[in-house]
């Protein structure tokens, strides 16, 4: 995790000489309501989903690249509908893969297949049998192919008996609504975390959203994942700016990324995550990539980036953690399931030699 937040060198302060936050914020009346109601009446009715997914996706591409300045906010989408699930997720999607060459050359990386299916699809799939089905995917690298893949619509594959097993009894998988953020068309390359986290504000909380949001990286294979609610209703009850999952560090990262206090504050072990010193002889974990955010963390006073990022000022998440670690305003918990980071070619061919 590299980079600094808010300010490289060179970058003006947000209220110096940076234009004003023109995006909407997430108290800002959501426009087009009739035709987000329409969109989400179809998507309710099974045979007009093929219809949904061209409404959807007849403003992507109607685009061009010139038809958002750089200096331009991000904004819902013309047919975006309020989602069933308050709570959004942001799939981050931009990387190069640099790594993964010659895999990522033609290929963006979310793509590349694990265990028979692209690998970004196996958290959309997740997230749709949660309930959380709206999703906001920033790109950059080959972004069109992700776009080109998934559209606005994307619905889990039934099981044979024509229904996707319930994740619990509360919720279906229900489709799942994909919203972009074009990174790379806007600015000719990604902003990193905190610089694309910014970017997709507006589209993370609109009016009806409740300023929390899950974030997951596209190029992270968690299969045993769960995306639950109960974890949704607690962070929002905590007041904590976010709260991370951290999973044993692997053999690539020896010396994990924060540590967790040694009291737990529940039975779910739910802990304040640390930023500990590099001589510390207290455990650290890594950094699984999938986390619980307020959008309160990525505004002042810990974040000086208007929302919206019109200017695609790049900064990384690492900065804005370790300050609210420094608050105790971080939680974290760990995670055992199986989780990879698919950073290169040897990782991918493993993962893919295992029978599911």
């Amino acid at each position: 995790m590299k980079g600094k937040v808010g300010r490289p060198p060179g970058v003006p302060t947000a209220d110096s000489r940076l234009p004003k936050p023109m995006a909407p914020t997430c108290t800002a009346v959501s426009a087009h309501l009739h035709s987000d109601a329409l969109v989400r009446a179809l998507q309710g009715w099974l045979p007009f989903q093929p219809w949904v997914k061209f409404l959807g996706s007849r403003r992507r591409y109607g685009e061009s690249a010139k038809s958002t300045p750089m200096t331009s906010p991000i904004e819902p989408s013309f047919y975006s509908f309020a989602p069933l699930n308050s709570t959004s997720a942001m799939l981050l999607a931009a990387g190069r893969g640099k790594r993964m060459q010659p895999l990522t050359d033609h290929t963006p990386k979310p793509l590349l297949t694990v265990q028979g299916k692209p690998l970004m699809q196996w958290h959309l799939e997740a997230l749709a049998r949660g309930g959380f089905n709206n999703v906001v995917v920033n790109t950059a690298w080959l972004g069109d192919q992700i776009a080109d893949k998934y559209s606005s619509i994307f619905s889990p594959e039934p099981t044979s008996d024509g229904r996707v097993p319930l994740l619990n009894q509360e919720h279906d998988a229900t489709p799942v609504h994909i919203q972009y953020s074009h990174e790379g068309r806007d600015f000719g390359g990604a902003l990193e975390t905190t610089g694309g986290i910014a970017r997709a504000l507006p589209l993370l909380c609109p009016a009806q959203a409740n300023g929390v949001f899950w974030v997951l990286a596209g190029d992270v294979f968690a299969p045993d994942f769960v995306f639950h609610q109960a974890d949704v209703d607690r962070f929002l009850a905590g007041g904590k700016l976010a709260h991370l999952w951290l999973v044993p560090n692997p053999a690539h990262n020896p010396r994990g990324d924060f540590g967790l206090a040694t009291t737990a504050d529940n039975a779910d072990g739910v802990r304040l995550a640390l930023n500990l010193p590099a001589d510390d002889p207290q455990p650290r974990y890594t950094y699984s990539t999938i986390g619980l955010y307020r959008a309160a963390l990525f505004a002042q006073p810990w974040c000086d980036i208007p929302q919206g990022n019109p200017q695609g000022v790049k900064a990384a998440l690492v900065h804005l953690l370790r300050a609210g670690m420094a608050r105790q305003k971080i939680t974290a918990q760990l995670y055992t399931g199986r989780w990879t980071d698919v950073g290169t070619p040897e990782r991918l061919a493993q993962l893919n030699s295992v029978q599911t």
